[in-house]
Order: structure tokens, then sequence, then C-alpha cells
């Protein structure tokens, strides 16, 4: 498989971005990921130092591939909420200035379905009315929220994806967290074909209890990666590819082997 496609955090090689970019083509890649909450300064989002960064870019040969903002509470919890909304609202322009087309996150508890006796959950509503809002806002300034396929299950996220306009919301598919929490990748990808804007190549091992399993290298856990990528290839996913070292004093040694793997594929 060609490496074209594939990105990679900046801040797993280096918390200065400069460094990062440089290593980020020195193995090889033009993709690169940015964490708008810890991996850039505040300093950093001006007008200028956004300037800056895209020079960086530019020198290195690279593009932003997605960026992400991780906030710690999701979109139906209340507290807090109008604050989370605002900050991602300016994750969002800010990524659309650095050249992003997704925002990464994830959208906190999906409220199940209630029974049909049963008053709805008013969370839900809740849940699929912010997110209608931060899709407007994403149509605006450029740049699309994605929810995180993982620590959601496939089957929620059609449920909210269902329920707000088309284009508001799109998914980042983490193979790796979706085995942690009990889900198949290879599923996931055919459920959510239409909806995939983002996706890591991460491997895992299950654990004990849902939710509880480990990251490990690339390869030498539970995901069919294989048949993922040739799922995403039947269905035309055309997008980036993010690789995630686990070792991080050896992220360089780690991401080339799976460079040198992903090619054989």
């Amino acid at each position: 498989m060609e490496t074209s496609r594939f990105s990679v955090a900046a801040l797993a090689l280096s918390g200065d971005l400069k460094t990062a970019f440089r290593k980020v083509r020195g193995l090889g890649l033009r993709g690169v990921e940015l964490d708008l909450r810890t991996g850039v300064d505040p300093e950093q989002l001006s007008q200028t130092g956004i300037r800056q960064i895209r020079k960086w870019l530019a020198d290195e040969g690279l593009v932003v591939a997605a960026a992400a903002f991780p906030t710690r509470g999701g979109y139906a919890d209340g507290e807090r909420l109008e604050a989370r909304i605002a900050a991602t609202k300016a994750a969002l322009e800010a990524a659309h200035a650095l050249g992003a087309p997704v925002l990464l996150n994830h959208v906190g508890d999906i409220p199940a379905l209630a029974p049909a006796d049963a008053p709805a959950d008013p969370r839900w509503q809740l849940l699929v009315d912010v997110l209608t809002d931060l899709g407007a806002w994403g149509e605006r300034v450029g740049c699309t929220l994605t929810a995180e396929a993982g620590r959601s299950s496939p089957a929620d996220l059609l449920r909210v994806f269902d329920a707000v306009p088309a284009g508001a919301l799109c998914c980042h598919l983490v193979t790796g967290s979706l085995v942690v929490h009990g889900h198949d990748p290879v599923v996931a990808v055919e459920m959510l074909a239409g909806h995939i804007g983002h996706v890591h190549a991460t491997d895992a091992i299950r654990g004990t209890f849902k939710g509880r399993g480990r990251a490990v290298i690339l390869g030498s856990g539970e995901v069919d990666l294989p048949n993922v990528l040739a799922a995403l290839e039947e269905r035309h996913y055309r997008g980036w590819i993010g690789l995630e070292p686990v070792d991080g004093f050896q992220a360089e040694a780690e991401l080339t082997a799976a460079l040198t793997s992903l090619q054989s594929l």
C-alpha cells in the first residue's frame, strides 16, 4: 500500500512543532495531525502564529490531515456545555485556518433509545441540537467535526448521523479503540462507510471487561488490519489514515516498522 495517504500526530514525535514536522517528513509522510488542546501553544493560534505554522509546513512539504480537540465532556453533558461549544467552535475555525478538513473529537455518551411507552431522554435532543449547531458552524468556517467510533458504538453513531443534517458530522474510525470496546472494525467500516471522515489504524488487545483493553504495536494485536484496509478500499474511502506509536521513546522506529509493514499489504 502506498504511504501517501498516511499521517501521524506531530505531538507523537516532538513537543516542538518545527522539529516534529521535520521528523514527519523524514518518515516519508506528507500528512500531519495537530492537537489543538495540548500540542499547540495558544499563542501559536494567533494569526501570526498560524502563518508561521503554515510556513513550517510548506518548508517540509506537509499538509494538515486533521486537527484534534479532545474535550473532557461530551455534547449531551450539561456541565460547562456552553464553554465546551464555544471552545469547539474556536477550534473548528483554527483547524480550518491551519488547513485541516476535519476536527477530531468524541461526542460523549449517546443516550439510549427510550422504550416506546417512556418519554425520550432529554439529553438525546440536547445532543442532536448541539451537534446540529456545531455542524452549521463547521460548514460556515470550512471544517467538519468528527465523532470517534470506538468510544461510541457504530450503531449509536448511526442514530446520531440519522438525526442531524447531512454533512453536519462525520466519523473518526479508530480501529484499536473499536476492538477495546468490543466492536469489529471491519463491520464498523461497513456500517459507517458513508460517514467516515478520518481513520486511525491502531492495534489493541481486548481486556477482561469491555473498554479495559490496551493499545499494542500495530500488527501485534487483534485488529485485522489488512481486511480493514480492504473494506475501506472497497467502499471508496480516499481520506487520510493516521498512525499512532505506542512506545513514546521509540516512536520513529515504531512508525518506520509500521510503514514498512503497510507497504507490503
